[in-house]
């Protein structure tokens, strides 16, 4: 699967899947800054590489795949779960990418200029996310 933007999926969303999505991502944020006051923002800012909107995402995903093949006469929920394990995996690779994200700018910010700082975690983001899809897509083969 190679990552692309597609807005179709737009027209056929409900509200309340929106709904979901900005209540689970809202919990989770507020849940972050709890830890981060609580434990500092050196802890917290280390939950900040989960991604918000993940749990309501791969939920939606699984009960969008599984509704598509209950139309077409099919009682297989294997597709939904596939869908959003292929959604978590990316969830995972961008978080991981992240995780770097957060340390070169924790390690830069004081030495360097905060453009200059930020410009290579987010170089360094992309090249370990990327990386770990690429790496994830080609095994095996």
């Amino acid at each position: 699967m190679i990552p692309a933007l597609d807005f179709s999926g737009l027209k056929s969303a409900q509200w309340w899947q929106f709904a979901v999505r900005f209540f689970l991502g809202g919990a989770i944020t507020v849940c972050t800054g709890l830890i981060s006051r609580h434990f500092g923002p050196v802890v917290g800012g280390l939950f900040l590489s989960f991604p918000a909107i993940f749990p309501a995402t791969a939920t939606l995903i699984a009960r969008q795949e599984t509704l598509k093949k209950r139309k077409a006469g099919i009682s297989d929920r294997t597709r939904g779960r596939k869908a959003a394990a292929l959604d978590a995996a990316g969830a995972v690779f961008g978080g991981w990418g992240m995780v770097v994200f957060g340390c070169v700018a924790w390690l830069t910010l004081d030495s360097h200029p905060m453009a200059l700082a930020l410009a290579l975690a987010a170089v360094l983001w992309l090249i370990v996310s990327a990386s770990l899809w690429w790496v994830h897509r080609h095994r095996g083969r």
